[in-house]
């Protein structure tokens, strides 16, 4: 998937974007409206009016990255805000981007309470 550094924070732009918009677009959009730096190095998240599309904006060290994924089947999970940003965690992202309700993952039993 995405190689990312430690440190690098995940932001989601909550709200809708206009998935035409490409690097200089989203560039634009992380500068004015997220008041972020595109460079940074974190990653930015968009997600389309009907939530069955989502692009990853970041930089690499060489230069921006885009990723585009449509899910064969069903939406984005997002957030109900209209503006703003939103932090993830790397298993969170793993999470939206696989489909997975991120915002309240149920965690299985501990496996030193399972008996055989």
């Amino acid at each position: 998937m995405i190689d990312l550094l430690t440190g690098t924070r995940i932001w989601i732009a909550v709200g809708v974007t206009d998935m035409g918009r490409g690097f200089q677009g989203l560039s634009a959009q992380v500068q004015t409206v997220l008041e972020q730096q595109p460079f940074s190095g974190h990653v930015f998240v968009f997600r389309g009016r009907r939530g069955d599309i989502v692009k990853l904006l970041w930089f690499d060290g060489d230069g921006l990255r885009l990723l585009f994924k449509r899910p064969e089947r069903g939406r984005f999970v997002w957030p109900h805000a209209t503006s703003g940003m939103v932090c993830l965690s790397r298993a969170q992202l793993s999470m939206l981007l696989e489909g997975i309700d991120w915002r309240a993952p149920i965690r299985t039993a501990d496996r030193t309470m399972l008996s055989v």
